[in-house]
């Protein structure tokens, strides 16, 4: 795997918003960028909630019987984490767009 400051993972990164505002559904380059700049996004937000889960769990082991104490700053981040890890793919953004005019 490239190092993060290495030119093929600067290659590989998206150069895109994670949305489809101002794409020409013509242009095949740029609609594939755009779909893949939303999905990248998705799974960076998926992996975000592992993190904090993992965290969790060895706060709960760590603390034993005040986990309920000293791991609810974990627990709620964890709660507001779950609302956006779900990976849902773009075809739904990409077909219900509506422009801004």
């Amino acid at each position: 795997m490239p190092t993060p400051e290495s030119a093929s993972f600067l290659a590989a990164k998206p150069s895109v918003p994670p949305t489809f505002d101002g794409v020409d559904y013509n242009d095949n380059r740029a609609l594939k960028a755009a779909q893949d700049a939303v999905i990248r996004e998705q799974w960076v937000q998926s992996m975000m909630a592992r993190l904090i889960r993992e965290e969790m769990g060895k706060c709960y082991y760590r603390e034993g019987v005040n986990h309920l104490e000293k791991c609810g700053a974990l627990r709620e981040r964890y709660m507001e984490q779950l609302k956006h890890a779900k990976i849902k793919g773009h075809l739904f953004q990409q077909q219900n767009y509506i422009p801004k005019e």
